[in-house]
């Protein structure tokens, strides 16, 4: 298969999320996985700006840290609606109140990237936070139930996957397709080019 890109570097990708390993494969680079294990919890009036570039960023470093010879891409993906952050459902609860809240209603989809890499000691980062806008169709409380009979709002952010299922929900999207799944692929490359990974 022909690159788009010559690589320069080893490249990591520090998620467990299948989602992000296909988007990343379809650039065509070389990569390892290695899921970052950190404590995702919000802090005290965190924005979700905030939020998902920190948690992006902790990602790449604890993966960094250990692996001094690679370089780490870290990723995060947050609903941000009516100032509140959306993470993913802890239960069925948990997931009807979200989808509730987005039924009918338009929300951000933030999604931040993170390229680092330890050298001399000292930790060398690249980052992006792309923001899209989804908007909902009217969702019944019947769709609802049966949605998460699928299964498929576990583990998703927002309790939906737009990739999915969850995909005939979404009356429109402005912004990036990639980022609402999880990796914006347009900003990844910048940011791999930029941290001299894969060539210009």
């Amino acid at each position: 298969m022909t690159q788009l890109y010559q690589q320069y570097h080893p490249l990591v990708l520090a998620s467990a999320s299948p989602r992000r390993v296909e988007l990343l494969s379809q650039l065509g680079v070389d990569f390892d996985q290695i899921p970052a294990d950190i404590d995702e919890a919000v802090l005290h009036d965190e924005k979700a700006h905030d939020y998902v570039q920190r948690v992006a960023r902790e990602k790449a470093c604890v993966i960094a840290g250990s692996h001094s010879d690679k370089y780490i891409l870290g990723s995060d993906t947050s609903i941000h609606i009516d100032g509140q952050i959306l993470g993913k459902p802890s239960d069925k609860a948990h997931f009807t109140e979200m989808m509730n809240l987005l039924s009918g209603q338009s929300h951000e989809v933030i999604t931040a990237i993170c390229v680092a890499t330890l050298i001399n000691t000292k930790m060398k980062i690249t980052e992006s936070v792309v923001t899209s806008t989804v908007t909902f169709a009217t969702v019944s409380t019947q769709q609802i139930e049966a949605y998460w009979e699928t299964g498929e709002p576990l583990g998703k952010a927002g309790g939906y996957a737009i990739q999915g299922m969850g995909g005939q929900f979404v009356t429109h999207i402005d912004g990036s397709y990639s980022g609402i799944v999880g990796l914006p692929l347009a900003q990844t490359v910048l940011c791999l080019q930029d941290a001299g990974v894969i060539s210009s």
